[in-house]
């Protein structure tokens, strides 16, 4: 093994095995979420406008801390959900 190569930061990938495992969630009027996107800047933007234009989308902020490719720049990042009204979509956003 190369002694000089980095070995992966465990608190990065904790969190990003983390972030795989959240993938829908109802909220307190019984709708039913799915989470289609997670991250920030310009893509996040990107993915927002085009959700937006598919249905109805919900941003949540999240912890960027152990994400230290944003962390570190003060980049927020955000997670996308998009409502799920019949089988149908929900079977498209899987």
């Amino acid at each position: 093994m190369n002694p000089r190569k980095k070995k992966p930061d465990k608190t990065i990938q904790k969190a990003m095995e983390a972030e795989e495992r959240i993938r829908q969630h109802i909220d307190s009027e019984g709708n039913r979420w799915r989470k289609v996107y997670v991250g920030g800047g310009e893509h996040f933007k990107n993915w927002l406008a085009q959700c937006r234009e598919l249905g109805e989308a919900s941003i949540e902020e999240i912890d960027a801390g152990p994400f230290t490719c944003f962390s570190e720049d003060g980049e927020k990042m955000y997670r996308i959900w998009m409502r799920i009204r019949t089988p149908q979509e929900d079977d498209l956003l899987e």
